[in-house]
C-alpha cells in the first residue's frame, strides 16, 4: 500500500497494485483497476515513485520477470 493525500488533506492508503494510471490536468488523479479515481496533492511522478519503491520492495518485479522468462519453455 502507499500513502497519498486527499484534496482535504487526509490521508488514503492504495494498493499500489491495483493502479491502473496516474495523470495531472492539471489535479492529480489515480485510476484504478476497477474504474474508481482518487484526486490527490502528490504529482505523477511522486506517486509513481512510491508505486516502484512499493513493487521493489514486495517483489514483484522479480515474479514478474521470472513468470515471462519460462512462459516459452515446454
Amino acid at each position: 500500500m502507499i500513502q497519498v493525500t486527499r484534496l482535504n488533506g487526509s490521508s488514503v492508503w492504495v494498493n499500489a497494485l491495483l493502479v491502473e494510471a496516474v495523470e495531472e490536468t492539471p489535479d492529480t488523479y489515480i485510476t484504478l483497476f476497477n474504474g474508481k479515481k482518487l484526486i490527490v496533492l502528490e504529482k505523477a511522478p511522486e506517486i509513481i515513485r512510491l508505486i516502484t519503491e512499493y513493487i521493489q520492495k514486495v517483489g514483484a518485479v522479480g515474479g514478474t520477470i521470472k513468470l515471462q522468462s519460462t512462459e516459452g519453455q515446454s
